[in-house]
């Protein structure tokens, strides 16, 4: 399989940090609601996580567009960005998929065993 390219790194690193803010707002809604202690985390990662939605949504929509994943790949990165911590699942399909190398390099992959293997 191909190295991922620019691209799919900049995405699989938003899609972390986009995780690691919803990880945080859910520790701080905890500290919030459940025991009542403090406001702080959810001062602080409910901003963060605002910001690396929006982050994340742009850069999805980026680079679908430049890496064309299509409308179906495009719809489920991003509808990945809603349920907590999603995006590390959407970014393992996607590069475990090659939809985070350059075109150009999926197209001249060599096909792989499974690729190869006669159906029955």
């Amino acid at each position: 399989m191909p190295a991922m390219s620019r691209l799919g790194r900049l995405f699989a690193i938003v899609a972390w940090i986009e995780a690691f803010t919803w990880a945080g707002l859910l520790v701080g809604m905890f500290l919030k609601y459940v025991t009542e202690t403090t406001e702080a985390g959810v001062w602080l990662f409910g901003r963060l996580h605002g910001g690396a939605f929006v982050l994340f949504v742009g850069v999805t929509l980026f680079v679908a567009i430049k890496l064309r994943w299509g409308w179906f790949r495009t719809l489920v990165a991003l509808a990945a960005s809603v349920p907590p911590l999603t995006t590390l699942l959407a970014e393992w399909w996607l590069k475990r998929t090659g939809h985070l190398t350059d075109p150009a390099d999926r197209e001249t992959a060599a096909p792989t065993a499974a690729e190869l293997e006669p159906t029955r």
